[in-house]
């Protein structure tokens, strides 16, 4: 893992430059250009059809199972470009992934943590078991699942199945946290308790959050990004953007709920 040294980073954790994805005719995003600082939780918001998921899956390069998706222009990891990487399951384990709905792999509580660190060849139980109850301390699932770890994690809640999921991405040590509008299916008690654990673990790794909830960008993300039409319209201190002086009146009409 390659420690970061905070958001005065001189390098970017996250370097995309001209990204351009199509699906066969059809334009997701448009020469998109924009710097994630390390250590920061760093929003992007926008209609619905903007580019938002389009933009992660290019990140962790979904793009080489999605059929048809073709994607153009340049995404440098800590400074590695990612297309030059030759495994991607091994970039992947850089960049954790949390979907817009849980998905709970059809094992126990342990075993959906579990998972990853035994692919990577970690045997040893009491191994397992730190890691399992770390994952899961951080994910604030842990007081609530410790007497049922053999259960099957598609038992739990909503709100718990997104917190497994997120301990399952953290079970990989990742970089780069990817989450694409995690809270589209839980309640609101549980979304701030997803929230609070973000802002502790922006200290350990750089986020990128997709979210379609303005207010939340507002509450957590450092700086964000505003898609619209494909294209990256104006990116700025989260604050800055919600009450300074915006580029583009499009970006005020939207954050003001003019339109979405």
């Amino acid at each position: 893992m390659v420690t970061n040294t905070g958001p005065e980073a001189t390098e970017p954790m996250l370097d995309v430059r001209g990204l351009t994805i199509r699906y066969g005719g059809s334009v997701a995003l448009c020469d998109v250009t924009l710097e994630v600082k390390a250590n920061e939780i760093f929003g992007i918001i926008g209609p619905a059809n903007a580019g938002k998921t389009s933009f992660l899956r290019a990140l962790n390069r979904m793009s080489d199972f999605v059929q048809g998706m073709e994607v153009k222009g340049s995404v440098r990891l800590a400074g590695r470009d990612i297309a030059s990487v030759r495994n991607v399951y091994a970039l992947r384990r850089s960049i954790g992934v949390v979907f817009p709905l849980p998905v709970g792999l059809p094992l126990s509580i342990y075993d959906n943590v579990a998972l990853a660190p035994r692919m990577r060849g970690v045997k040893a139980r009491a191994q397992l078991d730190e890691i399992v109850e770390r994952c899961l301390r951080r994910a604030a699932l842990w007081d609530e699942v410790k007497d049922r770890l053999r259960n099957l994690g598609s038992l739990l809640s909503g709100g718990q199945q997104q917190r497994l999921t997120i301990a399952r991405a953290l079970s990989q040590d990742p970089e780069l946290l990817l989450l694409d509008e995690f809270s589209i299916a839980i309640d609101p008690v549980t979304t701030m308790r997803i929230e609070e654990v973000l802002k502790e673990l922006r200290h350990e790794m750089t986020i990128v959050l997709v979210t379609n909830l303005v207010q939340q960008a507002r509450r957590l993300a450092d700086r964000t990004a505003f898609f619209l039409g494909s294209r990256c319209i104006e990116v700025a201190n989260t604050e800055e953007l919600f009450t300074g002086t915006v580029k583009d009146q499009r970006t005020r009409d939207y954050v003001e709920g003019r339109y979405g």
